[in-house]
């Protein structure tokens, strides 16, 4: 196992997904364009922000995941190059504290937020906080998706770290 390679493989991989989210954001603009040059009803002009607001945030979420991972590809051969047993421990700090971030927030903060937007959507009967609750359910939803294979990969990742033996490589 060269744990460089592997390493790399993962960045790569987060450089496949991320996009995604740019995809999505892409999908929620053109949303709140449709709605805005063809929404006829007071429900469809309420969408034109909310779903603007949702395509502009994955959009940003997806550009900021995805120069953050293009730039650790060369850095990852710069520190394990430098010293090896360092970029390993480094590597396992890193994803303990991501995964820790993404079963806290993915796992239990998205959750929450979708039934909140859902209790909205049954009490408060107004066509912008229907639009901003459903939106809301939709960008999580969204969210949760690419999250969830994304927290798959760097799981995976994270037991393929613990395999190295930091003085020979392997265990």
């Amino acid at each position: 196992m060269d744990i460089l390679k592997t390493a790399t493989d993962w960045a790569k991989d987060e450089l496949f997904s991320t996009p995604f989210f740019m995809l999505f954001g892409l999908f929620f603009m053109a949303a709140s364009f449709g709605f805005w040059q063809l929404g006829k009803t007071e429900m469809a002009k309420a969408y034109i922000i909310p779903t603007l607001v949702a395509g502009l945030l994955l959009l940003t979420i997806g550009l900021g995941l995805f120069f953050t991972n293009k730039s650790r590809i060369s850095q990852f051969e710069n520190a394990y190059n430098k010293d090896a047993s360092a970029f390993v421990k480094s590597e396992i700090t890193r994803t303990v504290a991501t995964l820790k971030e993404y079963n806290t927030v993915v796992f239990k903060v998205i959750p929450c937020i979708i039934i909140v937007a859902a209790l909205l959507i049954i009490f408060i009967n107004t066509p912008t906080w229907r639009a901003i609750s459903i939106t809301t359910i939709a960008m999580m939803v969204v969210i949760l998706l690419v999250d969830g294979t994304a927290y798959a990969r760097i799981d995976a990742y994270y037991k393929e770290l613990k395999l190295v033996d930091l003085d020979n490589e392997y265990k």
